[in-house]
């Protein structure tokens, strides 16, 4: 199965140098620059990652350890970036996002998680019972979310520009799904 443990940890340790090479040294108003009202920029994408990566993934892998299914997750607040990165610049938030990475993977590989750990259930406030391979799948699929929002969103402010282009860009046709 490609989307294994293995493979998720993989590519979770490949994300924060995947937005370092992308977004560091960015003129500020492209890293600042979002699509619209209520919608994120660059520097809102890796500011949320390093927040999920401390309020979310590991905290939630812990409680199905620790829990199973008697404890549900704590809600995680998408937005509790805004309070937790401001008057950050972007480097600092690609410079902390590589640390904060770092130690998350660390922390989960020296779980020394079994087949049967993984199968371990907990309960997400929204979604019901999930199980501890869904949720590192999701961390892994999250990810990956985010850096296709944020090549939509720096390809943005060029869809007026490439004029009769646009119809052999996939990033300028689309409309974003939910952050």
């Amino acid at each position: 199965m490609l989307a294994s443990f293995d493979n998720s940890l993989a590519l979770l340790s490949r994300t924060p140098a995947v937005f370092d090479a992308l977004l560091r040294n960015l003129p500020d108003g492209l890293a600042h620059a979002d699509e619209g009202e209520n919608t994120w920029s660059a520097w809102d994408i890796v500011g949320h990652l390093i927040y999920a990566d401390r309020a979310d993934w590991m905290p939630r892998a812990r409680r199905i350890l620790e829990f199973g299914e008697t404890r549900p997750f704590d809600p995680f607040d998408r937005n509790g970036h805004l309070r937790e990165c401001e008057g950050r610049s972007l480097p600092q938030l690609l410079d902390d996002f590589a640390d904060v990475r770092k130690e998350r993977i660390a922390e989960l590989s020296g779980l020394n998680l079994s087949h049967a750990d993984l199968r371990l259930r907990g309960l997400h406030p929204a979604l019901g019972i999930v199980t501890l391979s869904e949720l590192l799948a999701t961390w892994a699929a999250h990810d990956l979310n985010h850096l296709h929002q944020t090549a939509r969103v720096l390809a943005h402010p060029w869809r007026g520009a490439v004029g009769p282009f646009a119809q052999f860009l996939g990033v300028m046709q689309c409309n974003g799904h939910g952050a």
